[in-house]
This record gives C-alpha cells, sequence and structure tokens, in this order.
C-alpha cells in the first residue's frame, strides 16, 4: 500500500489502451472477525482472497484487450499468507493445505507476458499513507510494512515466472515528470512481446 499501484494501472491504462483490474478492498467477509482475532481467522481469510484471486484472473484471461492489474494471486500467496505464517497464525497442517491450493490454482492461470514490481521504501510508504488519510490505514505499524517489504523484495529477487520490470517509484514519478514518463514507457515496451 503506497506504493504507487493503483497510480501506474491507472496511467498504464492510458498510455496502453489496457482494461484495469482493482484488487476489491471490502469483498472479504472474514475481514472484520480477522482484525478481531487474527490467529482463529488468517487461514479462513487468506483462503477466500485466494479464490478471489483466482476468479479475477480468470476474468481477466476472458477480456478481449489486453489488461493490467494492481496486484496478483502470486502476492496473495506468498507476500500476505507467507506473513501470516511467519507470526503463527497459520499452523501446519492449514498451510500446507494451502500452499496445495495455491500451487494448483497458479498453475491453471496464464503467465503474465510483464511482472512490474514498484519499490519504494518504507519510509515513503508510511508519508504516502498519511498523506492520503485512509483511516483504517493510519494505525498501520511500521513493523508491519517493513516485514511485507522484506517479503516483497525476497519473492520479487526469486519470481521467475516471466519477464519483470522495477520502478523506484519514490525516485521516478511517472504521474508528473515527462521524462520519467517516457522513461518507464520504453521500459515496458523492451519487455512487452510485439504485437501481431
Amino acid at each position: 500500500m503506497g506504493s504507487g499501484k493503483s497510480s501506474l494501472v491507472k496511467w498504464l491504462c492510458q498510455q496502453f489502451d489496457l482494461a484495469p483490474f482493482f484488487e476489491p478492498h471490502d469483498e472479504n467477509p472474514y475481514l472484520a472477525d480477522f482484525y478481531g482475532d487474527m490467529k482463529r481467522w488468517a487461514f479462513s481469510s487468506q483462503l477466500f482472497f485466494l479464490v478471489n484471486r483466482y476468479k479475477i484472473h480468470r476474468q481477466l484471461e476472458a477480456e478481449d484487450r489486453a489488461v493490467v492489474q494492481d496486484r496478483t494471486l502470486y502476492e496473495d500467496a506468498e507476500i500476505f499468507a507467507a506473513y501470516q505464517r511467519k507470526l503463527g497464525h497459520i499452523d501446519d497442517r492449514d498451510w500446507a493445505t494451502y500452499q496445495d491450493l495455491y500451487t494448483t490454482l497458479r498453475g491453471e492461470l496464464r503467465r503474465p507476458d510483464l511482472m512490474i514490481y514498484c519499490r519504494c521504501e518504507v519510509k515513503t510508504l508510511r508519508k504516502r499513507i498519511q498523506l492520503r488519510g485512509r483511516a483504517y490505514e493510519q494505525a498501520i505499524p511500521t513493523s508491519y510494512l517493513k516485514a511485507l517489504h522484506e517479503l516483497y523484495e525476497g519473492w520479487f529477487s526469486a519470481y521467475t515466472a516471466s519477464p519483470t520490470l522495477v520502478i523506484e517509484t519514490d525516485r521516478i514519478d511517472y504521474g508528473t515528470e515527462l521524462f520519467h514518463r517516457q522513461q518507464v514507457r520504453e521500459a515496458i515496451l523492451a519487455h512487452l512481446p510485439p504485437k501481431p
């Protein structure tokens, strides 16, 4: 959160005439329970996110034009569920079940043409979160953001399913800087397959 994903998706849609797919924030029926008792509801909540994200991937595969999404199935499993596992909120048996489902679902999906990582230092994330003023984000501890940042770094360095591109979103302002926009556009074009 705060890395610039949504802004990048909107900009990419303008630049490349893509169909946008944004993360649904309020659809998980377990969220309120999860925030009340994370250990009890982490597994159920993560299962819901995983299956829901799979459905979204399937929808975007059915689109008749190129698409861009702000968060992937990979992140649900490799970052957010992994963090709950690391905290001890998902036990060994449930984790094995979750991993089996994740591996099965992941194998059913078309791989991305390009995976873009919006890298941003935690200090900048914290400032952006404060500036945008969403009440539910204000209480998020910096330690949580740091833990997710570390998981993202580890996951992305090992990711090999498709070509990748890193955008240092705390240094590159593709929203307002023309030179930065051109750099990002050229980098993306260099990674995409040629149009038939």
